[in-house]
């Protein structure tokens, strides 16, 4: 009877290395790299960057809000036994499911990511019973957590909410896809390159440090693939107004009649106006003017410390009133009709009230993107809003007069850190990859300057006190009252927003005086904005009979397919008064200064 040999596990083949030789010369080079940006991060004119320019918020923000749920836990033992327990139950039961799975058996998991989750993409981390069982591990121990945070008694609110989004960060950091050897298709792409995907991620990765400040920058897009004036930003127009806050670009229109009542877009301050110009096809903008309509947007400057003593009443003064009073002088109209995007519809409300108070009837109807004028329920970016992390910042802000674009632009990627920090890491650092061009990753990689009194005005009066809602806000002397405010309002929220979340934006009609029409987008705070109709993508909601809640409304909404562009075109058309000869960029009053896209958003931020 012939002996048989028991067969050896075979490794499967994409797991196998190429060429041991070559793989060990390019691990060598990988660690020169690795070696070569240590000593440039030593040897850089600023060696040393100290917490607080390289922090979001302070350490000890961080320690004390988890030291305040972990406390709680302390002073009830037996409901952190059995949260532990819970936990050993949940690790022993997926110790028994790896065993059944590498057996053959089938099995179901005792975590599973969400939906739109993209790091478990890869087929492996379903098939492979190792990779498997690292992600359920990994998801177990996140769930685990939050749920610590969640059920933590004796916290307030605002604690409990940075401890969720703490240990989200810290989660999101830890994940076995951020790894090489624990993510199957950076291990697969080093043993078949034998490592030349870590040599080129080296490289990547010493470009990104070599900023003025030293500090590690990201790319999320190839930021060579566009540029301002060329492939951004193309729509036809001329500045015809420019004072040290903004400019203003008048675009050409493309009839030989507009609508009498000029359109005059105010987008945040906080990014560049160009995402509704990002092209063509995408182009808010141009859609606008195509619509028949006279389109003036601010192009707000870059501050620099020339705008160091900025107030929130001169943005009020030098920015929204006086784009009003060019656009008239611009087209000989006598009114004009408003868009205010976020923070830049945060001013628009403010100074429609100022203008109340002072019988100013120079705006027609506005319409608001994403706004907020009640501040109660901001959603994620209240976690860095407290009187502590406020004089933080202040102090961040004092020796410059601004906040360096850098920092809010960091700010905003934690929010959604697996999609804007961590894919990229992987991508860039572990396969070695180039980012794709993308203008939108490119329009939010090109950050601005925050001038210091006006953002701490922001975060104290709005975030904070949330004076515009009270009725408490003064402005030159002025007490906002937006009940006062008469004129038809379009209110545009975006049902899966994170920067100005929807139960937020479905307030802002109760505030104004006049008749208010709430419109859902699909998606988020961007792509629920800048969704034109022939991308055909996403819906929108409407709900003419209104409600009371936003749970309410949108039990009695109706759901339309697509952009929501062409219902607000129709609502825009009964209000921009009767068809005129269409005025030209340099036909009225205002003269031509130069070409769109103008000199302001060229300025680039650190």
């Amino acid at each position: 009877m012939t002996e048989q040999k028991s067969e050896k596990p075979q490794v499967p083949s994409q797991y196998t290395l190429a060429d041991p030789v070559q793989f060990a010369q390019n691990m060598a080079k990988v660690f020169e790299q690795a070696a070569g940006i240590a000593r440039m991060v030593a040897e850089r004119p600023n060696p040393v960057l100290t917490e607080a320019e390289t922090q979001l918020t302070p350490v000890e923000q961080v320690t004390k809000t988890l030291g305040a749920i972990t406390q709680s836990y302390m002073n009830d033992p037996q409901k952190l036994m059995d949260a532990q327990m819970q936990l050993w139950n949940s690790y022993t039961q997926l110790w028994q499911n790896a065993w059944a799975k590498a057996l053959g058996q089938e099995t179901q998991p005792v975590a599973e990511p969400a939906r739109n989750d993209k790091r478990f993409k890869d087929k492996d981390w379903q098939e492979n019973t190792v990779f498997d069982f690292l992600k359920q591990f990994y998801l177990i121990s996140a769930n685990w957590a939050q749920d610590m945070v969640k059920n933590a008694d004796g916290v307030d609110d605002h604690t409990r909410h940075k401890a969720r989004f703490y240990v989200e960060q810290i989660a999101n950091a830890i994940s076995p896809s951020n790894f090489g050897f624990t993510n199957p298709e950076v291990l697969r792409t080093t043993l078949a390159t034998n490592g030349a995907n870590l040599i080129e991620g080296m490289k990547h990765l010493q470009e990104d440090m070599q900023t003025p400040d030293g500090r590690l920058r990201i790319k999320q897009t190839d930021m060579t693939a566009f540029e301002i004036g060329r492939n951004i930003a193309m729509t036809p127009g001329k500045v015809v107004f420019r004072n040290e806050t903004f400019e203003l670009i008048q675009y050409a229109p493309t009839h030989a009649e507009t609508y009498a009542y000029p359109l005059v877009i105010f987008p945040p301050w906080i990014n560049k106006f160009y995402i509704l110009d990002l092209n063509a096809k995408k182009s808010f903008v141009k859609w606008a003017v195509d619509q028949g309509l006279t389109v003036f947007i601010v192009s707000w400057v870059n501050a620099d410390e020339n705008q160091a003593r900025k107030s929130f009443s001169d943005y009020m003064r030098e920015g929204f009133l006086e784009a009003v009073q060019a656009a008239l002088d611009a087209t000989g109209a006598e009114k004009v009709n408003v868009i205010g995007y976020c923070i830049g519809g945060t001013l628009t409300a403010a100074s429609l009230g100022w203008m109340a108070a002072q019988n100013d009837q120079r705006v027609n109807a506005a319409t608001f993107f994403t706004t907020q004028v009640d501040f109660e329920k901001a959603g994620d970016l209240l976690v860095y809003v407290d009187e502590e992390q406020v004089k933080w910042i202040e102090g961040r802000m004092k020796d410059k007069g601004y906040l360096p674009g850098t920092r809010m632009a960091d700010a905003f990627n934690l929010l959604r850190s697996n999609d804007l920090i961590w894919s990229y890491v992987v991508n860039n650092y572990m396969l070695g990859k180039d980012p794709m061009p993308f203008d939108l990753l490119y329009w939010n990689a090109d950050s601005t300057r925050m001038p210091a009194g006006v953002h701490s005005f922001y975060l104290r009066e709005c975030y904070m006190a949330n004076k515009l809602a009270q009725g408490k806000m003064v402005l030159d002397n002025v007490r906002i009252d937006l009940k006062k405010v008469k004129m038809p309002i379009y209110n545009l929220a975006a049902r899966e927003d994170h920067i100005a979340p929807l139960a937020s934006v479905f307030r802002l009609g109760r505030y104004f005086g006049g008749q208010t029409k709430l419109v859902v987008s699909g998606s988020g705070h961007i792509a629920g904005v800048v969704n034109p109709p022939e991308a055909n993508k996403y819906q929108y909601w409407t709900n003419d009979k209104g409600a009371p809640t936003v749970e309410e409304w949108l039990k009695g909404a109706t759901e339309h397919a697509g952009s929501w562009w062409p219902d607000w075109a129709k609502w825009m058309a009964d209000k921009s008064g009767p068809k005129v000869k269409a005025p030209t960029p340099g036909s009225g009053k205002l003269k031509v200064i130069e070409d769109a896209p103008g000199t302001y958003v060229r300025a680039r931020a650190e």
